[in-house]
């Protein structure tokens, strides 16, 4: 299947302290000639002042004042950069645990996971909660990188005894596209060009796997969700009859004359047209933003949801779900939290915490019923008013929200439906 030249593949990066993330992304960066001059130059006189004898490549990711003096990633940092294949964004993230909830924020719309792990060290802590979080987050493809291959004399015994231990734990993940990568960041081993220190690795480089990873079929083309954000009424001559739901499209397919049904009042009606600034569109599908148009007049509003007929989400006032908690501050029992999930924005309460997951063994601890920061556990929700929900694994926009405290406005927790 030929890949379309457009398509934007997202990827996060994830591991422990000083295993090369940054370096890594600067190195994929600076050797598919993606780093403007002037940034290049600007990297170079920084690293010159830090006394290294060539470029700094973690410098090209970290970019607060702290991250580049302590030399660690504080923040989730983006970078984008494009090939004659494809369209990327990139996604560095902490590797340290009172930032995993930052991680967290930068897996959460990744396609593909590129956890690091330091070929000195191997798979510790780290790796497996990293590991754990991008398989509940349904990120489809995880690539471990055994970095620092050229500090182990680029050992194939080495990198077989990591991807073993690996694969002792990953059984139990979610996410079955495993692959591993060895490479050396620093030196640019088998990043972006083949590493003739490794000619027993008969894969490919990381960006030619990132390049050609199958990610057309990950998302979901049967469950068609529209959650509405606005109502388009323009107030000119031209258009004064006109009334539109604006939004982006979750999943699934929509085309004029599909009978949809609008959730949660249950009236029904056609498909008229399809609209975007640059004309009429004959289909539309994820993650498009565009406004629809029905046959009928409904009375729809921001939260609301436009979905087939034949195809609908479950309505429900309660149900399970994992989240991570993302706050310093406890959960209370019984506390009333504002949930957002798509566009609906309403009243919750956490019912019940059935139990926390230890992420180094994946045991179930069903004493503990508090949430502190970084714990991820299963719980029940309450909603005051039912929502239009699929299970993460099928949907992760309808089947994810966040949990956001009333009184300090911060979001305490991020939830995946289960």
């Amino acid at each position: 299947m030929q890949l379309d030249k457009n398509q934007l593949l997202r990827f996060t990066t994830a591991g422990s302290v000083d295993d090369g993330k940054s370096t890594l992304i600067g190195r994929l960066l600076y050797d598919s000639k993606s780093i403007f001059e002037d940034q290049l130059d600007a990297i170079e006189k920084t690293s010159k002042k830090k006394g290294h004898d060539g470029i700094d490549m973690a410098l090209f990711t970290d970019g607060l004042r702290d991250e580049r003096e302590q030399g660690i990633t504080i923040d989730v940092a983006y970078r984008y950069f494009t090939t004659p294949k494809r369209k990327f964004i990139i996604a560095d993230t902490p590797g340290h645990i009172q930032y995993t909830r930052n991680m967290v924020t930068g897996a959460s719309t990744a396609n593909v996971a590129l956890i690091l792990i330091d070929a000195r060290h191997g798979v510790i802590e780290q790796t497996k909660r990293h590991a754990f979080i991008a398989s509940l987050l349904q990120i489809h493809h995880i690539i471990v990188c055994v970095n620092k291959m050229d500090l182990k004399d680029y050992s194939e015994e080495v990198f077989d005894d990591i991807r073993n231990q690996f694969e002792e734990f990953s059984s139990k993940l979610y996410t079955k596209d495993i692959r591993f990568i060895p490479i050396s960041a620093l030196k640019g081993d088998n990043v972006v060009n083949r590493s003739t220190n490794m000619d027993w690795y008969m894969g490919a480089p990381l960006l030619n796997t990132l390049e050609n990873i199958h990610i057309s079929s990950d998302g979901n083309k049967t469950d068609a969700r529209f959650p509405v954000q606005t109502v388009i009424r323009p107030q000119s001559e031209e258009y004064r009859d006109y009334r539109g739901y604006a939004g982006r499209v979750a999943s699934g397919i929509y085309r004029p004359g599909d009978e949809i049904t609008v959730l949660p009042s249950g009236f029904t009606s056609k498909i008229k047209t399809i609209d975007t600034l640059d004309g009429e569109l004959k289909e539309a599908y994820a993650p498009m933003s565009v406004t629809i148009t029905l046959e009928d007049d409904i009375d729809i509003s921001r939260g609301d949801m436009i979905v087939k007929t034949t195809n609908k989400p479950a309505a429900v006032q309660e149900f399970d779900t994992m989240i991570c908690w993302l706050n310093k501050t406890t959960s209370k029992p019984r506390a009333k939290y504002s949930i957002l999930h798509t566009t609906n924005n309403q009243k919750a309460m956490i019912k019940d915490v059935m139990y926390k997951i230890d992420i180094n063994t994946y045991s179930r601890n069903e004493e503990d019923k508090e949430l502190g920061m970084n714990d991820i556990a299963r719980v029940k929700i309450r909603t005051t008013r039912p929502l239009m929900i699929d299970e993460y694994r099928d949907n992760r926009v309808t089947g994810s929200f966040v949990l956001i405290d009333d009184t300090t406005h911060e979001t305490v927790a991020a939830g995946m439906i289960l």
